[in-house]
């Protein structure tokens, strides 16, 4: 699986660690020092991957792919960064970032991430195979109008995996690609609990270098989209020991009253 990869990274050590890895994997490998660099390789080259510092000159790792994804860029990135607070990881995750490490990392663990997110695009950008000529079928009578809405619901939340929309109340709500396929999974199957593990497989498939830690920082991104009280959460909630379910609020109301 050999690829092109642009690495941005301003510490030259780190670079270099980085670069020898990538090679020796077979990859080709471009570094660039600052932002700025990053966005004139990305446009210009179209990578099959970004391995992306946060802390850099000109333009920082937060600002490149928050451009990148306003240019409806896709290309997958993997964010390198020394903070390991809540609030950043959320924050380069919404931006768009496919998945991060903090530093310092395993040399190791970072090309099986990467691994995983190719082997992830690769299989997101293969084209559906051609389909098998076919008989020239017999008349038969015109079918009964089939329903276009596929939209999944769960009370006022309702998404739509066709135009991969989401909405709560009729208002829409902007999600990540990994947002998205966390919240259709679940809205297949209200009141069923997942496992992080499980949510895991649908964001990565079953790679399992992926830290369930990823899956946790989605869920609170989701909560502040979807909530009115994020931190006391009445759809996307949590089940103790087991993991995250998704349920209709106005259930409990009902079974209240009654």
């Amino acid at each position: 699986m050999c690829a092109n990869i642009l690495v941005a990274e301003d510490d030259t050590k780190q670079a270099e660690l980085v670069r020898r890895y990538l090679e020796h994997e077979g990859h080709a490998v471009m570094v660039v020092e600052d932002g700025r660099a990053a966005l004139e390789e990305v446009r210009h080259r179209e990578p099959d991957l970004l391995v992306l510092d946060v802390m850099m000159p000109r333009a920082d790792g937060l600002d490149v792919v928050r451009i990148l994804r306003a240019e409806s860029r896709e290309v997958p990135v993997l964010m390198l960064t020394a903070r390991s607070t809540e609030d950043d990881l959320l924050l380069g995750l919404d931006l768009g970032a496919d998945d991060y490490m903090t530093k310092p990392f395993s040399p190791r663990e970072l090309m099986a991430r990467i691994r995983t997110l190719l082997r992830r695009n690769r299989r997101s950008a293969a084209p559906a195979p051609m389909p098998m000529p076919v008989p020239m079928p017999v008349p038969a009578p015109a079918p009964a109008p089939v329903e276009n809405d596929q939209a999944l619901s769960v009370g006022t939340l309702r998404v739509d995996p066709v135009r991969h929309e989401v909405s709560v109340g009729g208002s829409p709500v902007v999600c990540t690609p990994g947002e998205f396929r966390i919240l259709a999974t679940m809205a297949a199957e209200p009141d069923r609990v997942f496992t992080r593990q499980q949510l895991l497989e649908r964001l990565h498939g079953f790679d399992t270098y992926i830290s369930s830690r990823t899956v946790d920082v989605h869920v609170m991104n989701l909560r502040k989209k979807i909530e009115r009280a994020p931190r006391r959460p009445v759809r996307l909630l949590t089940v103790f020991g087991v993991g995250y379910k998704l349920t209709d609020p106005a259930k409990g109301v009902r079974r209240a009253s009654s």
